[in-house]
């Protein structure tokens, strides 16, 4: 099922929109991921509710996408916005390299 791309903040959104003048290739490969997840948000790798970070307790579900150079990006999916609208949200909450991964993880 299609999605629509979110992100959690607007300051994720505007880090985001930095890459394509300061790291044209994760801004080009995030950018492909967000086309890979439109077309199935559940594209990723669900992560366990046990190993959730404090900060992201409040979604029910989180999942991650492997990016190049070991970097993980990390969302959620949420029902549609509007009631009896059939849209998926894949809201984007953060990107990351593998060790910040290991760490807010826990692993």
């Amino acid at each position: 099922m299609k999605s629509v791309i979110r992100f959690e903040t607007k300051n994720l959104k505007d880090k985001f929109n930095k890459l394509e003048s300061t790291n044209q290739s994760i801004f080009k490969q995030l950018n492909k991921t967000f086309d890979s997840i439109e077309e199935n948000a559940s594209d990723g790798i669900q992560i366990p509710k046990r190993l959730f970070p404090k900060k992201w307790k409040k979604y029910s579900n989180l999942w991650k996408y492997n990016l190049p150079d070991a970097c993980r990006l990390i969302y959620t999916i949420a029902p549609p916005e509007e009631h009896g609208q059939v849209i998926v949200l894949a809201i984007i909450l953060d990107w990351m390299s593998h060790k910040e991964y290991e760490k807010l993880f826990k692993y």
